[in-house]
């Protein structure tokens, strides 16, 4: 049954309207926690608001200038060691809030991006540039460099594994 339903309206509105159902529910049975979650929610919806704009147009520019046969070239499924360099480069040089990176990563694997570079870009987004030179001054060049490799390499490890449980998913 739920499956029709599913195949009917898509399974996003299906997710809203348990949500909304819940949300119903919740504020028949203690308004005060329904009030709190929906001004959390406003105050959510208002920090990344500015930001929206920004996102929308990364997307509307990988729309214009990132064809389905780019992404497929450099992050698609025969992709080599072009396809991890830019995912590795990409999370680490990435900035920002990380659920703003969702819609664009989102659109670029509808384009044919595979899930294990969206996994390395993903891990890679811990290394932080910026915070590199206090890393550096609290425990030293040798640390610094081993985590760094390490998590670029286990970056590369986690997106294999993502894309091996896919596979066995399907």
């Amino acid at each position: 049954m739920i499956r029709k339903i599913l195949n009917k309206i898509g399974a996003q509105w299906f997710f809203l309207t348990i949500m909304c159902v819940a949300y119903l529910i919740v504020g028949l049975v203690n308004f005060t926690i329904f009030e709190n979650t929906i001004l959390a929610f406003v105050g959510l919806f208002w920090k990344i608001l500015p930001i929206l704009p920004l996102i929308f147009g990364l997307i509307l520019l990988s729309n214009l200038f990132l064809d389905p046969k780019r992404i497929t070239k450099y992050l698609g499924r025969k992709a080599g060691f072009k396809g991890w360099f830019i995912s590795i480069f990409g999370g680490i040089l990435s900035t920002g809030p990380i659920y703003m990176w969702y819609p664009l990563l989102s659109d670029l694997k509808e384009k044919g991006m595979k899930n294990s570079f969206i996994a390395t870009f993903l891990y890679n987004r811990a290394i932080k540039l910026p915070l590199m030179p206090m890393m550096i001054f609290y425990f030293g060049w040798p640390f610094t460099l081993v985590l760094t490799a390490l998590m670029i390499i286990f970056s590369v490890t986690n997106g294999l594994i993502v894309e091996k449980l896919i596979k066995v998913r399907k």
